[in-house]
């Protein structure tokens, strides 16, 4: 195991003068690789902050953030936009498809992006379609599959380059909960069979107890953490509930 990555006392205000919010407040923690790790928190906690400034998508303030040897607070535009590009997965609550392509175009369009060869993107995108149980809808447009299989496309998309890293913004967030069910299995299944290391926000208890491990936040500060380990995931799922309560997390049911 190694320390993917490395969060080193960042932190992130908004707005200026007599008027500023700390989002994030000295937060420090590593990612190991193949690692499933979920961020909790109420509303206003900070874990959507934090999820941006992971992705490149938001600046740190202050501290630091290393995938592996790089440290991405020292990166300009255009680095940072490589480094995206090469390094990160995104997996959304709106899906962001696009509704012109069918779902397998969406899924090569990734690979296109890259520059990849003709078979190669193809064997890439058998891969994942087989891998995500979407290829019977292969041939179908986003607006004719239901949310779940949207949603598996997304993760498709966000896969099939292998990023270093998955992130899942609150991605059972628009799902009926047999699709929640069938995306987290699908996640905890990238993780376990291509070594996926994912980082996902979410304020349901049910999506966290897949994780490996969670971070939970608190006015933009880690104030606890729980490690899953060989326990069942009724289990962890009732230390998770067990947390929210006192942290005022909104909770989720048990499905």
């Amino acid at each position: 195991m190694s320390n993917y990555i490395r969060v080193c006392d960042v932190e992130k205000y908004y707005g200026n003068g007599s008027n500023v919010t700390k989002a994030v407040d000295r937060v420090s923690f590593s990612v190991e690789k193949g690692e499933f790790v979920g961020v909790m928190g109420a509303s206003g906690s900070g874990k959507t902050t934090l999820l941006n400034m992971l992705a490149t998508i938001d600046r740190v303030t202050a501290g630091h953030i290393y995938y592996e040897d790089t440290d991405i607070t020292e990166l300009k535009e255009d680095a940072l936009s490589e480094f995206r590009k090469s390094n990160l997965g995104f997996v959304f609550q709106e899906y962001n498809l696009l509704d012109t392509l069918t779902i397998e175009e969406n899924i090569i369009l990734a690979l296109t992006l890259q520059g990849g060869k003709k078979k190669q993107i193809q064997e890439e995108c058998e891969q994942m379609l087989r891998l995500l149980g979407i290829g019977d809808v292969r041939e179908k447009f986003p607006y004719q599959v239901s949310g779940g299989q949207k949603q598996r496309c997304a993760c498709a998309r966000a896969m099939v380059n292998h990023p270093k890293l998955l992130l899942a913004d609150e991605p059972t967030g628009a799902l009926d909960s047999r699709s929640a069910q069938i995306l987290l299995e699908t996640f905890t299944n990238l993780n376990r069979t291509m070594g996926a290391t994912i980082l996902m926000v979410t304020h349901d208890a049910f999506s966290a107890s897949y994780c490996s491990r969670i971070l939970f936040l608190k006015d933009g500060r880690i104030f606890h953490e729980l490690v899953r380990g060989q326990k069942s995931r009724k289990v962890f799922l009732q230390e998770i509930l067990d947390v929210l309560s006192l942290t005022g997390g909104e909770l989720s049911d048990a499905r």
